[in-house]
């Protein structure tokens, strides 16, 4: 029985299937070596092992099982992969982003502040040095004479008044003894003395002198401009009150966001301007001590602005300020320095964090101070992170969802596949079974065939002793009668022994000339015994004048036995016909099978000629027959065409084209 190791060897299982095996496979395999060890003397010891190593592979390979939890762990694996590659780069990217922004961005707001204080101071600075300008010039246009005559006075006060929106109040001349000798003016003022007064004693050693805001005679809160003059070798001043409501609306027209508030306050921590609306953001010493020490803000220079973290300190501001400010006698414009404007965060006594921004003013007795909540100054920018991490986070979740998405359906689709290939090996195992089955059977009927011959020649042996020497009894035609039937079940066993042997043994692709007439035969009687188990009748209506084509015999024989054989499974329950008919036209030969079976459904009717398709349960069929038809037909330039109907049948039609329909082949050796 080493034919039978070589029917193995051909369809080597662990080659065939490398992945799981069904359990009836391992039972056939264990059955067939049980057999064979219990009947036959294997001395070949290489062809055992070779059994032994398929057995093995098919019991290792049928315990290889992926399970639902297998690709639920594999797609998260896959999933956080991407998400690890996808979101490192993109949080990365953003943090340095939003970082380096949030340090430019602070850089802009402090910076923007700087601008603007300094451009207020300077327009400030511009307002003062106009008034002071317009003073001095008539003080220098015009002798004292005329400046103490009161109409005069009066009329210059008016021209200043429509030529600056009545920002100037009133007008006085005023002796070195601190008299009022001439005023203009809607107050009583006619004879005043301010001999006493301070800014009359800073006045007169000065050239020029703006005041605190302060409410002197008149009860009105109003600072004055001052110019000294010398006249017949005394000293004279002329001074002018500027309207306090104006200087207010000077100064509070600088704001910024809702809590941007702009005032001015002295060396003393008096306001020259009308308090901030709301609440002071700090109290009035740490507005006096915006910086810790002197030493604190020379560490700190940054730019055109000095930076304290701190506010709480020893040393005042206006004296640090006049460290990096030079001082003049005389009051101008505030000279450019490279530091002029003091800027502060501190958190208030309301529990807010706030921005202060200072500059110095009229010699640096003044301090310009704005100030602003620091979420409110950086409102842009907290609107634009906020705007930076929703898109951040956005992505980041589409970046999840689209992972956690694309690895679903990449598992989807690779269990799948492995399902496929699950189902595509177990058929490629049924497949080789059925190969070795057909060699099996084969050897079989090689075996069986010698002696089924001895048998029918001694049972013609015997027929001839019978006729020539030995007396006629009563069993003599009894005798007779059985060596006949011997004779004729003998013919009748070596007829399909031989039809078993050239079905199996024609397993090359040899192209050759064939009637095809002569194959639908011999297919018919090779299946009879389906048929007639069945239930199923066969009408063959032949052709009586097909021409030969040239085609491989094999696979001719192959297409026509798959066809019936399927046409046979449809009906193998209820019966039925099939008729077989042979035709020509001009340039093609068909052959067309027709069955009275169940049908088939219209959403299989496109799928049945597709690898592996198959509507039989597991195990019954392969799933590659009519996939290889197809293939077979096409290979010789011909086609297959399908009709059918549910509940009443289905028809295939073989068409060949009748000349060169097939390319060569090579013969296998």
């Amino acid at each position: 029985m080493k034919h039978i190791f070589q029917v193995v060897k051909k369809a080597d299982i662990g080659k065939l299937n490398p992945n799981p095996f069904d359990k009836r496979s391992v039972n056939t395999i264990k059955v067939i070596e049980k057999c064979l060890i219990e009947n036959h003397n294997i001395s070949d010891e290489w062809e055992m092992s070779h059994w032994n190593r398929t057995k093995s592979v098919a019991e290792n390979q049928n315990k290889k099982t992926h399970g639902p939890a297998y690709y639920s762990d594999f797609r998260i694996k896959i999933a956080l992969r991407i998400v690890i590659v996808s979101l490192a780069p993109l949080l990365l990217v953003a943090g340095i982003i939003l970082y380096q922004f949030q340090g430019y961005a602070n850089q802009m707001v402090h910076a923007h502040l700087d601008q603007l204080v300094l451009k207020h101071r300077q327009k400030i600075d511009d307002f003062l040095k106009q008034k002071l300008s317009d003073i001095s010039y008539l003080s220098k246009g015009y002798e004292f004479s005329r400046l103490k005559e009161k109409p005069f006075l009066q009329q210059r006060l008016r021209a200043l008044q429509v030529d600056y929106s009545y920002v100037f109040v009133d007008l006085g001349v005023i002796d070195d003894q601190g008299r009022q000798v001439s005023y203009a003016g809607p107050f009583d003022l006619d004879q005043a003395d301010y001999s006493d007064s301070e800014w009359f004693q800073k006045a007169r050693v000065r050239d020029t002198y703006i005041s605190d805001v302060f409410l002197g005679m008149r009860g009105q809160p109003h600072f004055i401009v001052a110019v000294k003059r010398e006249w017949q070798g005394r000293m004279w001043l002329v001074r002018a009150t500027i309207d306090f409501m104006a200087f207010n609306t000077l100064v509070e027209d600088f704001t910024m966001g809702k809590t941007g508030t702009a005032f001015i306050l002295n060396r003393q921590g008096e306001f020259q301007t009308r308090a901030p609306k709301g609440t002071l953001k700090l109290t009035l010493q740490q507005y006096k001590n915006l910086f810790k020490m002197g030493e604190d803000a020379r560490g700190n220079k940054t730019g055109d602005r000095i930076i304290a973290p701190s506010v709480l300190g020893q040393n005042d501001l206006f004296q640090i300020a006049r460290e990096y400010e030079p001082k003049i006698d005389r009051y101008t414009s505030s000279p450019p320095h490279k530091y002029t404007t003091f800027t502060v965060e501190k958190k208030g006594e309301d529990g807010t964090r706030c921005l202060v921004v200072a500059a110095f003013l009229k010699n640096d007795d003044w301090l310009l101070i704005f100030q602003q909540e620091k979420k409110d100054a950086f409102a842009k920018l907290n609107e634009t992170q906020l705007i930076a991490v929703f898109i951040t986070f956005a992505g980041a979740v589409l970046i999840i969802f689209m992972a956690f998405f694309i690895s679903g359906q990449l598992v989807k689709r690779i269990a799948r596949l492995d399902s496929e290939k699950e189902v595509m090996n177990q058929q490629i195992v049924e497949t080789g079974k059925l190969a070795s089955i057909g060699e099996l059977a084969a050897g079989i009927a090689h075996e069986i065939n010698n002696p089924v011959a001895i048998m029918v020649e001694e049972a013609g042996w015997i027929q001839d002793l019978l006729s020539e020497g030995i007396d006629k009894g009563d069993n003599f035609e009894e005798f007779k009668r059985a060596l006949n039937q011997i004779q004729t079940q003998g013919h009748r066993c070596k007829g399909i022994t031989h039809k078993l042997l050239s079905f199996a043994r024609k397993t090359d692709s040899r192209v050759e000339t064939l009637q095809i007439n002569e194959f639908v035969t011999e297919v018919v009687d090779l299946l009879s015994q389906k048929f007639k188990y069945a239930n199923i009748n066969v009408d063959v209506q032949l052709h009586p004048e097909l021409p030969t084509i040239q085609a491989s015999a094999t696979e001719i024989q192959q297409v026509l036995m798959n066809i019936l054989q399927n046409a046979v499974y449809a009906m193998e329950k209820t019966g039925g016909k099939i008729i077989i008919m042979t035709g020509m036209d001009d340039q093609h030969l068909s052959v067309s099978i027709k069955d009275t079976g169940p049908g088939i459904p219209s959403d299989n009717l496109a799928r049945i000629f597709d690898p592996f398709f198959t509507t039989r349960p597991v195990g019954k069929g392969t799933g590659l027959g009519l996939s290889i038809c197809y293939g077979i037909i096409n290979k010789m330039g011909g086609r297959i065409d399908v009709e059918s109907k549910v509940d009443e049948g289905t028809i295939f039609t073989i068409v060949l084209p009748l000349d060169n329909p097939a390319p060569k082949v090579k013969e296998n050796i």
